[in-house]
């Protein structure tokens, strides 16, 4: 049955640099990285050393409050550096490719439409991919011993530079329906399209599929959540990227750890925004060398302009990255009489701009900054015009702020990932850090509920 979903809150931002859809065939690196920063709310414990040869597949640490959960190798070869931050926190496990990968075998061809969900959840455990399944509340990695109410997959994205998930799955669409019949067989499972895809979802039993018609951000699985089946408190839903839907797909297909993907290499400071295939953890370098002027004050994002995470060379592709982007970062840029010149090259969410003018289909080469200091919240309903969500957002982060606990469960903020106040973030005259309020609020419930 599809039901057909008109979000008319958002705001899409046209930025320049959009990868085209062409993929740079996969080529195996030298050494690779598993972040645990990339699984929020999880505290990692080590299980291998310096020197230990492992799979791909085997688990290099596990979540220290679960130890059932596992993070698998995404290569074989020797572990060449347990890398620790302040306070021994685990920031990374390198592995040194081998020439020729070896994988664990987990048993090829296995149908989940014949598994029980608690085989289904041992197998995902057994192959440490169960740590790619995020839940709601809190927007952290989910807990095994707590069964959700249904599963949420959102099979587009559409923040800016955004990598085209249709284009993603060409190749992949039989893992696509075996991890969403495992994931069925969990609980009840719903999988969000935008109105603007041509997907073949026709194959796909036993999901329920959801069409959204909207700007951005329609394609974040917390909005989606949030118009399908609301979170009441006590009450928990699993969500899952789309590319990990693939992972969990190629286990029951295959019988091995895959975690190959395509990503977008996007943004206008890429020479050729371009798709490359790569595997979790491949060193951001070897995809930027030959792409970007090193020479220019770059930000370099672990993910989409919005909601990405700064990098640099030196770091690695996170386990739910879809996109690397390159923006300039602006602290170069000297302005004639500022903000009184009438703007045509810059975006404005507002009419303050002579850019309006241009009309919607230009491309913006937007920088870094943010063109101000923090400022006192202004209550002018600018998060309410991009927040396509049943709260109160801006009455949410006053309460955040003020560590008011009843006031946040009772503003709906069981229900939000920090991700869905992204939009809202951008256009916030008062120039706060939304997500990262949310994130310490939701940090806070979470250990208060503990």
């Amino acid at each position: 049955m599809e039901n057909v979903i008109k979000l008319k809150k958002g705001l899409d931002i046209n930025l320049k640099g959009k990868a085209t859809l062409k993929c740079t065939p996969f080529k195996l690196d030298k050494e690779y990285a598993l972040v645990p920063d990339a699984f929020e709310g999880m505290t990692p414990k080590v299980v291998v050393r310096e020197g230990d040869h492992v799979k791909a597949g085997d688990p290099l640490f596990v979540n220290k409050k679960f130890p059932e959960v596992g993070f698998a190798s995404p290569v074989s070869g020797k572990v060449t550096s347990v890398l620790r931050g302040e306070r021994r926190k685990l920031l990374s496990v390198k592995v040194e490719a081998d020439k020729t990968q070896e994988y664990v075998d987990f048993g090829k061809g296995k149908d989940p439409s014949r598994l029980s969900a608690d085989e289904v959840l041992q197998h995902l455990l057994k192959a440490g991919l169960f740590g790619y399944i995020r839940q709601l509340p809190y927007a952290v990695s989910a807990e095994p011993s707590t069964m959700p109410k249904a599963i949420f997959v959102s099979a587009f994205r559409d923040m800016p530079l955004a990598s085209d998930f249709s284009f993603e799955l060409e190749g992949n669409e039989n893992y696509f329906s075996a991890g969403l019949a495992a994931l069925s067989r969990m609980a009840e499972t719903h999988v969000g399209v935008s109105d603007k895809q041509s997907l073949s979802l026709a194959d796909m039993k036993n999901v329920e599929i959801h069409t959204f018609s909207g700007p951005c951000p329609a394609g974040n699985v917390g909005v989606q959540v949030n118009h399908i089946s609301p979170v009441n408190k006590g009450e928990v839903v699993w969500t899952v990227d789309p590319m990990a839907v693939i992972f969990i797909g190629r286990l029951f297909v295959e019988g091995k750890v895959d975690l190959r993907k395509r990503i977008a290499i996007a943004g206008s400071e890429v020479k050729e925004p371009t798709y490359a295939e790569v595997l979790v953890g491949q060193p951001i370098k070897s995809l930027l060398e030959q792409q970007v002027d090193t020479h220019h004050h770059l930000r370099i994002i672990n993910g989409n302009p919005l909601t990405g995470k700064p990098c640099s060379m030196d770091d690695y592709v996170g386990a739910l990255t879809s996109e690397i982007t390159v923006i300039p970062e602006g602290d170069d840029r000297d302005e004639f009489i500022g903000w009184i010149m009438p703007r045509f090259k810059d975006f404005s969410s507002h009419r303050s701009y002579f850019s309006w003018l241009m009309g919607k289909k230009k491309e913006y080469a937007l920088d870094a900054r943010i063109k101000g200091g923090e400022r006192h919240i202004i209550m002018s309903g600018e998060y309410d015009r991009v927040l396509p969500m049943d709260i109160y957002g801006e009455y949410l982060i006053k309460a955040i702020i003020a560590g008011d606990i009843d006031k946040m469960e009772q503003l709906g903020i069981y229900e939000v990932s920090p991700e869905d106040f992204a939009v809202a973030e951008f256009v916030d005259s008062s120039k706060l850090e939304l997500q990262r309020i949310v994130r310490e609020g939701l940090d806070m419930l979470r250990k208060e509920n503990a």
